[in-house]
């Protein structure tokens, strides 16, 4: 059973800096897992969002001001600063910051600490962490918006593909993801790393939107959808709620066939994301609880902001009553 970490180990730590990577990977996490968007001179860095008002101090940077703006990001509005604007040396002038501070307070004490870091840097930290801790500790990036950059002129699946070769990554230290299908169709014949298809609970794939195909993500996940998965990816990675929907009350309900109907297919089932807060977690249950409940089901791994707590709920006898 993987765990992975989500955007590092964000339930203590700012998402997407070298601090939560590190921690994630002292608490145990399998792969680190990076958001990639790409800067205006083409350097993929790891932000969940193009828009970085939320995740850094930008707007505290008078110098870039005149770089605030509306822009259409996959059918919605949004208004702030964007990566794609900004080459990567002025990205380096800006600092992470906690995306959620009401939530977890704890992690503004690391707000303006560190920088933002690139996909290549976030590799080089798994590799030495790897080293150090003599287990072998892999990168699982998530390209963000490709339909989106690539109409820009910045394709993340080439600007990807070219740093997995000059980095040298193995197959079996690097997966990549998309909720694109489309974009994992060209990297299936860029690369033989192995492919996760993301899916959403709700709506439909950024490119299928762009170009009228009018299929959903819940399309996807039919049995001829996911004979069409497998052509291009070897695991399947869904919305939790798609594998044990919730009941009305907000309680875990009786699990779908999705999980089996994948592995009848070939592919792996990773599910996303286990959160430990009270807010995030189903009514009348605990993380430990909940993490067992969907590991019964035969899950190869998991996407988690507490790998510690994933760990401890995973790899540790179940407690006899």
């Amino acid at each position: 059973m993987l765990v992975i970490a989500h955007r590092g180990a964000s339930g203590y730590r700012p998402e997407h800096t070298p601090a939560a990577y590190r921690l994630a990977a002292a608490q145990g996490a399998d792969y680190l897992e990076p958001d990639l968007v790409a800067t205006l001179d083409g350097v993929l860095v790891c932000r969940h969002e193009n828009e970085i008002s939320g995740t850094t101090d930008v707007a505290d940077h008078p110098v870039f001001a005149d770089r605030k703006i509306t822009k259409i990001v996959d059918g919605t509005a949004v208004t702030g600063w964007f990566v794609e604007d900004f080459t990567y040396d002025e990205l380096r002038q800006l600092r992470a910051r906690e995306r959620m501070p009401a939530l977890r307070a704890d992690n503004t004490a690391y707000d303006g600490l560190e920088t933002i870091p690139t996909f290549d840097e976030v590799v080089a930290l798994a590799r030495q962490e790897s080293l150090r801790l003599g287990r072998p500790i892999g990168v699982l990036p998530e390209i963000k918006y490709p339909a989106y950059f690539r109409r820009l002129g910045l394709p993340l699946e080439e600007l990807l593909t070219e740093r997995i070769l000059t980095l040298g990554l193995r197959n079996d230290e690097i997966m990549v993801q998309s909720f694109e299908p489309t974009s994992l169709r060209r990297l299936s014949v860029m690369t033989r790393v192995p492919l996760v298809q993301l899916v959403d609970a709700e709506s439909a794939p950024n490119d299928f939107l762009r170009t009228g195909d009018g299929r959903t993500f819940a399309d996807l996940i039919e049995p001829a959808g996911l004979r069409e998965v497998s052509t291009y990816a070897q695991v399947l990675a869904p919305h939790k709620d798609l594998v044990i929907p919730r009941r009305p009350d907000g309680s875990l309900g009786e699990p779908t066939r999705l999980v089996d109907q994948a592995h009848r297919l070939g592919l792996a089932v990773q599910l996303w994301t286990f959160r430990a807060e009270r807010r995030f977690l189903p009514t009348g249950t605990d993380f430990r609880t909940e993490l067992t409940t969907f590991t019964r089901l035969g899950i190869q791994g998991l996407f988690t902001d507490h790998p510690d707590l994933a760990v401890a709920a995973i790899r540790r006898p179940a407690l006899k009553v």
